[in-house]
């Protein structure tokens, strides 16, 4: 059987993982039943079953002998009723029960016997609707990874019938999209000679190496710690300790207009707003739990660096880390610290791709790894308080056998050291905001959401807005 050899920082993902923290990554999307079709899923879980064909990484199998690798398994030998689960919700049918069913199934570490994925369809939603929640292990997927094929499994034709599901589909199947789109240039071009190359790969060494001593010369010295943010330099937080099986999982929607008028008036980006009203989130439940550290907390931001459109199995991010302004009441005063703390953080990231790139992320996150390898994770300095991402999604309507996407969510991971994760994802002029948590560490997550929202109103009565 083919091997495929797995880079440094995606085989960290599975040497980090344990019973207690599953590293695996997951999407929860909601959809509406078509019109005079009732028993719309349970035709679709019935022709999805008779898919047998599994496309790449669908069809990987990981093993640590004699190099980490993924095996390629033959169809014939994929158990798809392992991997397809049909259940449906208790009356009403609720977000609240959703939720509750989504917080379980992604507690539950996936078994390494298998490919490391599961694909669960939901009924019984109130309103008519059903739900399509889908989880791989992070090794295999990122964020972008993860919308790619979402855009490749959905089509913009409320008209398109027989679909594929996502393991006919792959990062590497057909489009289903009805988008067509013209390949984008990668982000640098080739070297046109030999000699180009070596003089390219010089550049990109001393580049990854001055951005690696810079970064932790300010967490070894600090400077720059009122609006710089280093690794290791974060206060510890409730967050911060070690933590259990159990999640929980809520929700927040933005419109997007509404997000850009803010960015707008502040003068700053979408992302910049993101961070500003998830750290006053944070502020004012931390200060109702009496947890809330003098210093601001810190988030770790991954940023995408896959080139053009081409898929490709594993992770293509690297990181940054920024400040929250948690230490600061003003919301104005908040963005305005994000915007400066943001531009320093992207400054400090090399102008380098490719494995230049790749090393670069290996080595930047290695210590912090080796926490969650060695089991010394919440133990000690965290390196960041958090993960908050942003994911572009899709900006059209999206259909799967005519059944409309209405909303969908990201479903992170947590390990020791960080019990919370808050990632957004945008779709069709919404933006929607994931937070995973875990279940013992963060006391009612849900009231984290509800203060997001009370923060974007409070900013935008101090910009003048509302």
């Amino acid at each position: 059987m083919a091997r495929k050899l797995l880079k440094i920082n995606d085989s960290a993902w599975l040497f980090a993982e344990k019973d207690k923290t599953p590293m695996q990554v997951g999407m929860l999307a909601t959809l509406s039943v078509p019109a005079g079709q009732p028993t719309f899923v349970a035709d679709l879980v019935a022709r999805w079953r008779g898919v047998q064909t599994f496309a790449p990484q669908f069809n990987y199998l990981f093993k640590t002998l004699p190099v980490p690798s993924w095996v390629e398994v033959p169809d014939d030998r994929i158990d798809l009723d392992y991997h397809l689960r049909h259940s449906a919700l208790p009356a009403p049918g609720s977000q609240r029960e959703l939720g509750v069913l989504i917080s379980r199934l992604h507690s539950a570490k996936m078994d390494r016997r298998y490919p490391l994925w599961e694909c669960h369809v939901i009924e019984g939603l109130e309103e008519g609707r059903w739900s399509l929640y889908f989880k791989a292990h992070h090794s295999q997927f990122d964020g972008v990874g993860g919308i790619r094929l979402l855009k490749r499994m959905l089509s913009t034709d409320p008209e398109s019938r027989d679909m594929l599901p996502p393991w006919a589909v792959g990062t590497h199947g057909p489009d289903q999209s009805g988008i067509v789109r013209p390949p984008r240039d990668l982000a640098r071009s080739e070297p046109s000679s030999f000699v180009g190359g070596i003089v390219e790969a010089g550049k990109d060494t001393v580049g990854v190496a001055t951005s690696l001593g810079r970064t932790y010369l300010e967490t070894a010295t600090g400077l720059g710690d009122d609006e710089r943010a280093a690794p290791f330099r974060a206060p510890k937080s409730i967050f911060n300790g070690r933590i259990h099986t159990p999640r929980r999982f809520a929700t927040q929607t933005y419109s997007i207009e509404r997000l850009k008028a803010v960015a707008k008036a502040a003068d700053g980006s979408l992302n910049d707003v993101f961070l500003a009203i998830t750290g006053g989130a944070l502020r004012t439940y931390l200060l109702e739990q009496d947890k809330l550290p003098v210093q601001s907390l810190t988030a770790n931001v991954p940023v995408s660096v896959r080139p053009g459109e081409g898929a490709k199995v594993g992770n293509a991010i690297t990181f940054l880390y920024a400040m929250l302004g948690t230490d600061i009441e003003d919301p104005v005063e908040r963005i305005e610290l994000i915007k400066s703390s943001t531009r320093l953080g992207k400054e400090r990231l090399p102008e380098v791709g490719g494995m230049a790139m790749d090393v670069y992320t290996t080595a930047l996150m290695m210590p912090f790894l080796s926490q969650a390898i060695f089991g010394f994770g919440g133990r000690g300095a965290p390196a960041s308080n958090l993960v908050i991402s942003n994911v572009p999604g899709p900006a059209e309507t999206r259909y799967l056998d005519g059944s409309r996407l209405e909303e969908f969510f990201p479903v992170s991971l947590l390990f020791n050291g960080q019990a919370l994760n808050v990632t957004a994802v945008s779709y069709d002029g919404m933006f929607n905001v994931g937070y995973t948590g875990c279940r013992d560490s963060i006391p009612s997550l849900q009231r984290i959401a509800v203060h997001s929202g009370e923060e974007l109103d409070k900013l935008e009565a101090a910009l003048g807005l509302a």
